[in-house]
């Protein structure tokens, strides 16, 4: 009989790891907001430097620098705004399997009190004085008192359970409610931020329009950056060109947001170097705009998703490179290639072979660079590609 119910000890157990998933979610949202508030200053800072500038003479190279600065700082937000959609969509798995095994649970204790109440009900108010005055001797007496003893002690313990677990139910659906508000926050914002960035980068252009015309500083600016670079500006502007012509002969969209933590990666290996600023020996920062990820020399490189390839060829000192537009706004990047398996216009799956690592030349040796962009926007590749265990 006793083993058929569960002690208030044991409900406890199984309730501890719930209530602490809880006390995480309230926690990760606190955190995401700071992590945004924080990024968020620093870009006001810039938009008031700038308002300072324009209010007083200055060089159109000065300005630049600020655009550049603010576009970096929105590109970041993006970013940080892609890992948290895809961190919070986590938790919303978690705390739904939580919701289901709850209730599962739930019903389960209820059943089993149910049937209690029922034998109970069965055997009538006087049960309990009839069971005791049958005893046969004071030593049934007393096994019979800790028999019905343990048995109320453990009714007690059942009804408890049902009300503890009843509810977290409610606790569990606020928390659902809340992440799916914050879900549909983040990407709220992350629409109005790819926005923000469309107009930097507008403003940036016309910057840069006006400064290779007259300004010494945006010349020495313009000359610093690598032909290379550039050239593979043009070829992600071009891509973005024909997709606005032509919406249609892009083709299903094969990435979107929701693939945020669930891309598989191109080719398996350590990261190199990661995406973002980084310092040279000889204190040169310079911005990697993807990961690096080191793998032998042939190593087989695979499309993260379907799509079209927009260019295979020689792209300068990132030796074979391929581009592949996934329709809508998203292209990946494959650089470093040994050897290129794919022709322009050919439409590829996920997982298809696009190519075969390269990069030993490279100051960084044998590897393949990742890059992704949605438009004309670098995004970390890290917060798309599956997290490795």
């Amino acid at each position: 009989m006793a083993c058929r119910y569960v002690t208030g000890a044991v409900v406890a157990t199984l309730l501890a790891p719930a209530l602490l998933r809880g006390q995480d979610v309230d926690r990760q949202i606190r955190t995401n907001q700071e992590r945004l508030e924080e990024i968020r200053r620093e870009r006001n800072q810039l938009v008031s430097e700038l308002t300072r500038l324009r209010g007083r003479a200055r060089t159109l190279a000065t300005e630049l620098s600020n655009l550049e600065r603010q576009r970096s700082a929105t590109g970041r937000l993006i970013n940080e705004l892609d890992r948290q959609i895809g961190s919070l969509a986590g938790t919303l798995d978690t705390v739904t399997l939580d919701l289901a095994l709850t209730q599962d649970a739930h019903a389960e204790k209820q059943a089993v009190l149910r049937r209690r109440l029922v034998d109970i009900y069965k055997r009538g108010p006087l049960w309990t004085f009839q069971a005791l005055l049958a005893s046969e001797s004071f030593g049934d007496l007393l096994s019979r008192y800790k028999y019905l003893y343990l048995v109320s002690t453990q009714d007690r313990a059942l009804a408890r359970s049902v009300e503890e677990l009843r509810d977290r139910i409610g606790d569990q659906r606020r928390q659902l409610l809340a992440l799916r508000g914050e879900l549909g926050n983040r990407r709220e914002e992350r629409g109005q931020e790819l926005g923000r960035y469309q107009q930097l980068e507008q403003q940036r252009q016309r910057s840069l329009q006006q400064t290779r015309g007259s300004e010494r500083e945006a010349a020495a600016r313009l000359e610093s950056l690598t032909r290379d670079e550039q050239r593979l500006n043009d070829l992600i502007a071009s891509l973005e060109r024909a997709r606005r012509a032509a919406p249609a002969a892009a083709g299903p969209a094969t990435i979107t947001s929701d693939h945020l933590g669930k891309l598989e990666w191109p080719v398996e290996g350590d990261l190199v170097y990661r995406f973002g600023p980084h310092q040279l020996p000889n204190r040169t920062v310079i911005r990697y705009q993807g990961i690096g990820i080191k793998a032998p020399v042939g190593t087989p490189v695979r499309a993260v998703a379907g799509g079209v390839v927009h260019f295979a060829g020689t792209l300068g000192t990132y030796g074979s490179t391929v581009i592949i537009s996934h329709g809508s706004t998203f292209s990946t990047l494959y650089l470093y290639l040994s050897q290129i398996n794919v022709t322009p216009r050919q439409r590829v799956v996920a997982g298809d072979v696009v190519g075969q690592s390269g990069g030993a030349a490279s100051d960084e040796g044998p590897h393949v660079e990742f890059q992704m962009r949605e438009r004309t926007i670098t995004l970390d590749p890290l917060n798309w590609l599956k997290a490795r265990r």
